[in-house]
């Protein structure tokens, strides 16, 4: 599954989902553009992980749950807690990331 967040409710969505990965992204960055369609696909191979996009610079308090400080930043939670986070525009980085679930 993967949702495009509307509203800045992330926290909510990783309390509710066992597992989850995150790409947080801007409309302005091009490794954002690359690495999108990657987690798409990724999201579509992956069974009991949801998969999230969030736009960094509308949702700053999602933004804050996985300390983003550059773009993209991939984060995955296991029952509610950060496990790790990475910024990345290569898809077995972003792999290896979503394999530690």
């Amino acid at each position: 599954m993967i949702l495009e967040l509307e509203q800045d409710n992330l926290q909510e969505i990783v309390s509710q989902n066992p597992k989850v990965a995150v790409q947080f992204s801007a409309s302005w960055c091009g490794n954002c553009r690359i690495m999108k369609p990657k987690f798409k696909k990724m999201a579509t191979e992956k069974d009991g992980i949801t998969f999230v996009i969030v736009d960094a610079e509308k949702f700053p308090e999602s933004r804050k749950l996985a300390n983003v400080s550059n773009l993209p930043t991939f984060a995955i939670f296991n029952q509610g807690a950060l496990v790790d986070e990475t910024q990345t525009n290569k898809a077995d980085v972003l792999a290896e990331l979503v394999n530690k679930l």
